[in-house]
């Protein structure tokens, strides 16, 4: 895969952005990673181009918020460099692979995300989705393995 445009680097950032924002607006980061990542909202920001790409952080968040009719306050909170490079890293992997929003989540939902952000987020970006997709591959043959 080539280097990342400066537009998809800046879409990488305003997603990041994105995720920071749900986390001071005191939303649960489970349930908003889960809830935006399957939306119509985020299908908007992995189409070539849709005018919500560029609408900034705070009006995604209240798109999306609309959408699903409310999302989850309180909860689970993540931290900060946690959600931003959860955000990021998502959008980055639809760059990279041509996965949608939600093929992703299916594969690293937000609680893989977080237990492996201490190890990854100092990974380049590339490495740490070939690792989750590795750990996602694990978890499926280990669930077939037959019991002896």
């Amino acid at each position: 895969m080539e280097k990342l445009t400066l537009d998809k680097r800046q879409l990488c950032d305003i997603q990041g952005r994105l995720f920071e924002l749900a986390l001071k607006a005191g939303l649960d980061c489970p349930s908003f990673i889960e809830a935006f990542m399957n939306s119509k909202t985020a299908a908007a920001l992995d189409d070539v181009y849709d005018r919500l790409q560029w609408a900034g952080e705070e009006y995604i968040l209240e798109e999306l918020d609309e959408e699903v009719g409310g999302l989850k306050k309180a909860g689970t909170a993540y931290s900060l460099e946690a959600m931003y490079w959860i955000g990021y890293t998502y959008r980055y992997w639809h760059y990279y692979t041509c996965e949608n929003s939600r093929e992703i989540v299916q594969i690293a939902d937000a609680e893989t995300m977080s237990e492996c952000w201490p190890g990854f987020h100092t990974l380049d970006v590339r490495m740490a989705i070939d690792d989750l997709k590795e750990i996602d591959i694990q978890k499926r043959n280990d669930w077939k393995m037959p019991i002896a």
